[in-house]
């Protein structure tokens, strides 16, 4: 994200400020908040409270964290309250990346891409909850250790444990799962 969005005149109540944030943020919430709920129609509603919840606190944002990552832990809120609600986890419908193929792959290498994040979705909603949060705001939204212990409101040491259970626990069920 680009470090001069005017963050202090959204704060002070400018629209067209506010929205520029929004927009620079609803790709990045939309892209967790489906990858933790697995659902679209519950990630675009996962997104849109999120945005809401935003709006509503940042004017107690202090910039001791990026924006990214303060407000990654209000969607990763959302997101858990929301599992709360609806007492699921993710689905055999849920996406992580967006299923989109690659520019210029063939329909083998796509064929093969889709069957390997299918793989890759199954074994992840397998994970505990917190190892899931840890996985996707680390490797899937590329936010640092640091930045995902704040967006997780933890211990570095705690997500770095978390992370390495995590993909323990990943790579063990891919390699008994893998076709011979």
């Amino acid at each position: 994200m680009d470090q001069n969005l005017p963050i202090e005149a959204a704060q002070r109540g400018s629209r067209q400020a506010q929205a520029v944030l929004l927009r620079e943020l609803q790709e990045p919430w939309y892209r967790m908040c489906l990858g933790l709920l697995g659902d679209p129609e519950k990630a675009r509603d996962a997104t849109q409270e999120t945005g809401l919840r935003f709006l509503k606190q940042l004017a107690r944002f202090r910039g001791d964290s990026k924006l990214m990552t303060w407000s990654m832990g209000i969607a990763i809120n959302v997101v858990r309250e929301s599992r709360r609600s609806s007492k699921k986890a993710i689905t055999d419908d849920g996406q992580i990346a967006d299923g989109r193929p690659a520019p210029g792959d063939s329909p083998e290498q796509s064929a093969s891409g889709r069957e390997q994040r299918d793989l890759l979705r199954t074994i992840l909603a397998e994970l505990p909850e917190r190892q899931r949060e840890a996985v996707t705001l680390r490797f899937f939204e590329e936010l640092s250790v640091e930045e995902t212990a704040k967006a997780m409101n933890c211990a570095e040491g705690t997500i770095k444990a978390t992370i390495h259970q995590a993909l323990k626990s990943l790579k063990t069920r891919l390699t008994t799962r893998r076709p011979a």
